[in-house]
C-alpha cells in the first residue's frame, strides 16, 4: 500500500487516476485494443489500434492530472480529437448509430475500474469511491468528446455534400462559341448565389464567352434579395468582359419585381432562353435561319 494512502491527507482523487492511467497505460491500451469501439475499426492491424488506444490513455491522464475531469474542452483532449473523431467516423460509417458509438466509449471504463480498485486495497473506502467516481466522470467527458467529435464530422460532411450539389444543380452550358448559360432551380440564397457567381465566371473565363444568360425560368420567387444577387453576379460577369442576360422573367416574376420596386434597368432581360440566345447571336452577328416549310430549301 502505497505511503501516501495511509496518511492522514491521501492523494487527490484526480491525481490517483492520473497516476494510475501512467502506471497501467501498456496494459490499458491493450485491453482497450480488444474492445468494440477500436477492433472494429482497426481490423487490419491490431498494433495501429494499441498506439491510438495508448495516446487516449496518455490523453486521459494528463486531463486528470490537471483536475479537469468533467472538462471536454480540456487541452490535452486536442491531441486526441483527431484520432477519436476518424474512429467515431468509421464506426458510424459501418452503421453504428450514436447510441451505439456512445455505448462502446462506456465499456473502455470496467476494465480501467478493475485496475483502478486493485491498486487500492487497503484505502479507505471512501477514497476509493471518490477516486471511482472521478474515472466515471472523466470516462463520461471521453464520450462526450467523441459524441462531439463524430458531430462535428457529420456536419462537415453535410456541408461538404450541400457544397457539391449545389454545384451540380449550377451546370453551364455552352449554347454557342462565346455564349454560356447558366439554368437556375430551385430558391436562391446566400450560399447558392455565390457558387452561381464563382461558376459563372470560371466559365466565362474558360469559355472566352462575350455574353452569358442566366435563366430563371426553374426560380419559384423572386425577392429582393434575390434580385440582389443576380445584379451582382451581372456586374461581376461585365468586369470580365461580358454582357451578362437574365432570361426566364414569367408575367408573375415581373409583377412581383415591380410590386417589390426594385430596379432592373441595368440589366438586360429577355423572356425566355430562346429569346437571349437569339439576342446573344445577333450581337455576334450570327442569326439562325428555319428551314422553309414543305421541305423547300432555302434561297
Amino acid at each position: 500500500m502505497p505511503e501516501e494512502q495511509t496518511s492522514a491527507h491521501p492523494t487527490p482523487p484526480t491525481e490517483e487516476v492520473a497516476e494510475l492511467l501512467r502506471r497501467r497505460r501498456e496494459q490499458i491500451a491493450q485491453r482497450w485494443a480488444d474492445a468494440t469501439f477500436f477492433r472494429t475499426v482497426f481490423t487490419v492491424s491490431r498494433d495501429e489500434a494499441v498506439e491510438v488506444a495508448r495516446a487516449v490513455v496518455e490523453a486521459l491522464a494528463a486531463v486528470a492530472a490537471e483536475g479537469r475531469v468533467d472538462d471536454p474542452d480540456a487541452g490535452a483532449f486536442a491531441v486526441v480529437r483527431e484520432e477519436l473523431a476518424r474512429t467515431a467516423d468509421a464506426r458510424s460509417r459501418a452503421g453504428a448509430a450514436a447510441a451505439q458509438i456512445s455505448s462502446e466509449v462506456d465499456a473502455l471504463r470496467p476494465p480501467v475500474a478493475e485496475l483502478l480498485v486493485a491498486e487500492l486495497p487497503g484505502a479507505p473506502a471512501e477514497h476509493v469511491l471518490e477516486c471511482a467516481t472521478a474515472l466515471t466522470v472523466l470516462m463520461g467527458t471521453l464520450r462526450l468528446v467523441v459524441q462531439d467529435t463524430l458531430i462535428s464530422a457529420g456536419e462537415e460532411l453535410i456541408n461538404r455534400q450541400r457544397m457539391q450539389l449545389m454545384e451540380v444543380a449550377t451546370p453551364v452550358i455552352r449554347l454557342w462559341e462565346g455564349v454560356v448559360a447558366v439554368p437556375l432551380i430551385g430558391t436562391l440564397d446566400s450560399a447558392r448565389s455565390q457558387v452561381v457567381m464563382e461558376t459563372l465566371l470560371n466559365a466565362v473565363v474558360d469559355q472566352q464567352a462575350r455574353f452569358a444568360i442566366l435563366d430563371i425560368t426553374g426560380v419559384p420567387t423572386v425577392d429582393s434579395l434575390v434580385a440582389q444577387h443576380l445584379m451582382k453576379t451581372v456586374a461581376a460577369a461585365r468586369l470580365m468582359g461580358a454582357e451578362c442576360i437574365v432570361s426566364g422573367i414569367r408575367p408573375p416574376i415581373a409583377q412581383t419585381i415591380v410590386h417589390l420596386g426594385i430596379d432592373l434597368s441595368s440589366v438586360l432581360t429577355r423572356s425566355s432562353l430562346e429569346d437571349a440566345l437569339a439576342y446573344a447571336l445577333r450581337q455576334l452577328g450570327t442569326d439562325i435561319v428555319p428551314h422553309a416549310a414543305h421541305g423547300t430549301e432555302p434561297r
